[in-house]
């Protein structure tokens, strides 16, 4: 199947700076995500997993839009949108992030970057943040300002990732440390790279600040990785549903809080400072939480694909939960899945049936990660 460059469903979804490269190096189908498209078709999406983890894959994700905060009280207002304590975070340095409401809701669980001494970028999840902290701004009264910059990411991922990278940039890309970034410039192009990712493997984020390039970097990249065995590819359901990574709107909503998550190292709550939601935080944390996600095996056939549904989950007949994220990963030949359950279903080894839009499926409560849980590959340690 091949798809036009003029392919598209009207004005207000947009199109990346990458749309036309990604359509003439193969993507077959397009999802939305931030109000643009995000290629989420390559091929066989199992072909597109093994290419991750054995070699590399490039990948538009221009729809992680960045909020860009700037000012004097820069730093100051961008700890009032997370629980999580910034007071040590340094300049050129990145951090996985919640943005809660006023209620302990999560809103967006993104990266943010802190690019410059009072310039932060907030890289998003699928939400509309840049309404939320604009709006914050106006009654926060501070000297800040909130704006969507010309900035479009790309993802470099899989083990032969830092061998582009140093194609590209040179053998001083090897000395970057894990969650932070860099400028960095490439024919003229500017760009900041981190390494950082949505893959759990080895990767890097190109983060391109001139959106009329976009075709021109994405082959400048494909051209240099070709050595190394890099194909263009989409973030991968298998290989993040097998590091427990979550993607917001399915493993998490406006109605999950950090705690049912396991994220209370995310919420700074005895931090002097004050952030949205912190007396509701502080509340679920005395009372403590009715649900909680949890990773379960499911037995039967091999998932045919990703559900597109919640699927109801029960314990000694009684509905429980809902599966959130569930896939067949062909490296541990098992059907796992990410869920959210009552907290008297989440003990290891409990007993549980799924209600799958076909079948009812018997499953188990393990541990997650279901794949290299101590992050060595994603940091490099491996």
């Amino acid at each position: 199947m091949s798809i036009d460059k003029d392919f598209g469903f009207g004005t207000q979804i947009r199109k990346s700076p990458y749309f036309d490269a990604t359509v003439k190096w193969g993507a077959a189908g397009f999802s939305v995500y931030n109000h643009m498209y995000i290629p989420r078709d390559f091929g066989d999406p199992e072909q597109n997993f093994w290419n991750l983890v054995n070699d590399a894959i490039l990948c538009d994700v221009a729809v992680e839009r960045q909020v860009q905060i700037t000012g004097l009280d820069a730093a100051r207002f961008a700890q009032l949108l997370t629980p999580r304590d910034l007071s040590q975070m340094a300049v050129g340095q990145c951090k996985y992030v919640l943005i809660t409401n006023a209620e302990g809701g999560i809103i967006n669980d993104p990266i943010m970057l802190r690019v410059e001494e009072n310039k932060f970028w907030i890289s998003l999840a699928d939400s509309d943040v840049l309404l939320w902290a604009q709006g914050v701004a106006t009654h926060a009264g501070m000297d800040v300002d909130i704006c969507e910059p010309d900035v479009s990411p790309l993802q470099l991922q899989g083990p032969r990732s830092m061998d582009v990278m140093k194609a590209l940039f040179g053998d001083d890309i090897e000395d970057m440390k894990y969650y932070w970034l860099r400028h960095l410039e490439l024919d003229g192009m500017k760009l900041v790279v981190s390494r950082t990712g949505w893959s759990s493997e080895l990767g890097y984020e190109i983060y391109l600040q001139d959106g009329t390039r976009g075709n021109e970097l994405w082959d400048k990249i494909m051209a240099a990785g070709e050595p190394f065995g890099l194909k263009p590819g989409h973030t991968s359901t298998i290989r993040r549903i097998e590091g427990g990574m979550l993607s917001y709107h399915a493993d998490m909503d406006i109605k999950t809080n950090p705690f049912e998550l396991g994220m209370d190292r995310l919420i700074g709550l005895d931090a002097p400072h004050d952030f949205i939601g912190k007396a509701a935080l502080r509340d679920i944390r005395d009372k403590g939480i009715t649900r909680k996600q949890i990773g379960i095996v499911m037995d039967g056939e091999r998932l045919a694909s990703p559900n597109t549904t919640f699927w109801p989950i029960k314990h000694n007949g009684n509905i429980v939960g809902k599966v959130t994220s569930a896939v067949y990963s062909p490296r541990l030949e098992q059907n796992i899945a990410l869920a959210m359950v009552d907290v008297t279903a989440a003990e290891l080894g409990c007993k549980l049936s799924v209600e799958t839009s076909t079948e009812t499926r018997h499953a188990t409560v393990v541990e997650k990660p279901f794949y290299d849980p101590k992050k060595k590959i994603t940091t490099g340690a491996a």
